[in-house]
């Protein structure tokens, strides 16, 4: 006798088992439930919402592919989390012409926002991150939103400390001129 039961009731336990065995209806039931969260990481890390869908389909796929060495017992959001920022990195490597500054002249760089943050929308603030440059946009979400140390986006990125510390601040000035401009024509969202 074949019936189906709604995903729904199912539990997440039985859904990552289903997952290992590659039916369909769990892998579907677990891109659903974490679809929205994963995006808006992979929408920090990509320029664009084009390159978050490669990013997001391209982590599914990973996910899909490595179910089997989840460990039940921790978290399946944290777990799909870093994949999706491994996958966003991977996709900061390939597609990235890296370029570098001197620290020095990073370090000269002051604000002069102190509080714009708290007046623009998440989408606003979204739509400014995007676009930094890549290698600005991987430091910024890497230490400010995910809370990595410096050493550890330096091993990740392949670049020295020295660099993820520059880009860092070059970053910062850069968002605070661009939500500076968008501040001043709330309509235009115009690269810097």
């Amino acid at each position: 006798m074949n019936f189906s039961i709604p995903y729904q009731l199912v539990s997440e336990q039985e859904c990552i088992l289903a997952c290992i065995r590659q039916e369909r209806w769990a892998q579907k039931k677990l891109y659903e439930d974490h679809y929205t969260q994963m995006m808006s990481v992979a929408l920090r890390y990509a320029g664009n919402h084009e390159e978050a869908m490669d990013i997001l389909h391209e982590s599914f796929v990973k996910i899909f592919r490595n179910i089997g060495s989840f460990q039940p017992g921790t978290s399946v959001s944290a777990w799909i989390r870093k994949i999706v920022i491994n996958t966003s990195i991977d996709f900061y490597r390939r597609e990235k012409k890296r370029k570098t500054e001197a620290l020095e002249e990073a370090l000269q760089i002051k604000s002069t926002i102190p509080d714009a943050i708290s007046t623009l929308s998440s989408d606003e603030i979204l739509i400014a991150i995007q676009q930094l440059p890549p290698s600005y946009r991987s430091v910024f979400n890497l230490y400010v939103i995910e809370g990595y140390a410096h050493k550890e986006i330096a091993e990740m990125l392949g670049v020295n400390e020295s660099t993820c510390r520059a880009n860092l601040v070059k970053a910062r000035n850069k968002l605070q001129h661009i939500l500076l401009k968008q501040e001043n024509d709330p309509h235009g969202y115009t690269e810097v």
